[in-house]
């Protein structure tokens, strides 16, 4: 059996919200979808660019699609503010598509967490720019 992971809970200091985000960024890439979504409740609502997700299954599936479009994919997080249950978070990412074409994007995201410290609630507005 799989030991379940014990992420740091709100609420949050910089110092332990910085920690909790360090979980994410390296999960994201590991570009594995299982283990992304381990950071998320299983009634996650989630908005990422034109994509709107509200359960994990959907969650996995989305990230399935996603990353298989999406070589040599690397995510950059920066913690900007974290209260109560909150954290502003501005990322960058960077991958190839399919062609070999370098993609850059660059945004802000809201995070919720619940007391368990999973993502609840994840809203990200996002640029893209080529090379």
């Amino acid at each position: 059996m799989e030991k379940a992971i014990k992420f740091p809970t709100p609420p949050w200091d910089m110092d332990l919200a910085a920690q909790r985000l360090k979980f994410e960024e390296e999960a994201w890439n590991t570009r594995d979808p299982e283990r992304i979504s381990e950071g998320y409740a299983g009634n996650i609502e989630m908005r990422d660019g034109t994509s709107f997700i509200g359960n994990k299954s959907e969650l996995k599936a989305f990230l399935i699609e996603k990353l298989a479009g999406q070589k040599d994919f690397r995510l950059r997080l920066d913690l900007w503010g974290a209260l109560k249950t909150r954290m502003a978070v501005r990322f960058d990412a960077e991958w190839r598509n399919d062609s070999g074409q370098w993609i850059h994007a660059y945004g802000v995201e809201v995070l919720q967490f619940n007391e368990s410290g999973q993502i609840e609630k994840r809203f990200a507005s996002q640029e893209h720019i080529t090379d």
